[in-house]
């Protein structure tokens, strides 16, 4: 094993480390505060008040982060930079609002000019720190010991371990929160509605199917006619009703249906044969209100390409396993 490899194991075994330590303490510390620290969030929002997320250098990159997560997954926060904080954007933290403060040394300047500030308003403060004796420890109305033994770091210098250990702290406290209120898929999909869980979450059948110049003919057309309406239709499939102005669901005809009725029958004997010699008697359909995910599901199980739509009893529309590739929810 080369030197390079040596040392990626090193690294990465020391943060593992950092985080087992980390876990350890929360779990074996009573007076840890991690449970303190939901109440305070929790109450903070009870009273209409936000969580704002503040760091210098490394640890406002973590600060950040902390504050993308919990936003994402049902704690609104943000971050403010405590530089810019003492020039003006303070005007931002109210009186219901709390604060999480994140150094490592525990004495960043920059937080600590902020802090008295924020406490004369009536705001409470949560500390991130790795020294419990450090100023913003002792002057914030909680702690959380983000200690580490060791960083990564050869000389123990560069925020390595630490960020480490105070970002999965972070993590942990956005998703108790998240357990603890409840925060389901279909939340976390309307925060992320451009991506791709969003759209499994939020798009509906009703998004997706055709519902203009359906594929209809009644019962008593040839197969020869049948094969010209679907091929306009570009679904692959053409719906089958009794008659075209009641539109009462007889039956579907798919590609599939048609190559084994080529299989099976001699074809220039068949061509004028009604398409209720062919269809499929008991098709599969969906409500546009389901949603796409469930009609991806539907057709895989029962190993099929397309469905038609219908919302009572009336047919609304149709859709292929392609409508639902171009939708981004396979």
């Amino acid at each position: 094993m080369n030197d390079l490899i040596l040392s990626a194991i090193r690294t990465l075994n020391t943060e593992s480390q950092a985080i087992l330590d980390l876990k350890n303490r929360i779990e074996n510390n009573p007076n840890f505060g991690f449970d303190s620290a939901i109440f305070m969030i929790n109450n903070c929002f009870a009273s209409h008040g936000r969580v704002i997320i503040s760091g210098m250098g490394k640890s406002g990159h973590i600060a950040r982060k902390i504050a993308a997560t919990m936003s994402s997954t049902g704690t609104p926060s943000y971050f403010v930079h405590p530089a810019e904080a003492i020039h003006g954007d303070l005007g931002m933290i109210t009186q219901n609002d709390l604060l999480v403060a994140i150094s490592y040394s525990g004495e960043c300047e920059e937080l600590l000019k902020i802090l008295p500030i924020i406490k004369r308003q009536g705001a409470k403060c949560i500390a991130m720190t790795g020294k419990e004796n450090s100023s913003l420890a002792k002057a914030a109305d909680l702690h959380l010991d983000c200690k580490v033994s060791q960083e990564a770091c050869p000389f123990n210098l560069a925020p390595t371990s630490s960020t480490t250990a105070t970002l999965a702290l972070g993590d942990a406290l956005a998703i108790a929160l998240l357990e603890n209120k409840g925060f389901s898929k279909e939340d976390f999909a309307r925060s992320h509605p451009g991506g791709s869980l969003g759209k499994k979450l939020l798009t509906r059948v009703s998004d997706v199917m055709r519902c203009e110049n359906l594929p209809l003919i009644d019962k008593n057309t040839t197969l020869q006619e049948t094969l010209l309406k679907m091929s306009a239709g570009g679904l692959g499939l053409v719906i089958v009703v009794d008659d075209l102005e009641n539109q009462k669901l007889c039956g579907i005809f798919t590609d599939g249906d048609l190559r084994r009725s080529f299989l099976n029958n001699n074809v220039s004997e068949i061509l004028q044969k009604s398409i209720s010699n062919f269809m499929q008697t008991k098709p599969q359909i969906i409500s546009p209100e389901k949603l796409a995910t469930a009609a991806v599901e539907m057709m895989q199980r029962l190993r099929i390409n397309a469905l038609i739509v219908c919302e009572n009893n009336r047919i609304v529309g149709a859709l292929n396993m392609h409508d639902l590739f171009k939708a981004g929810v396979l």
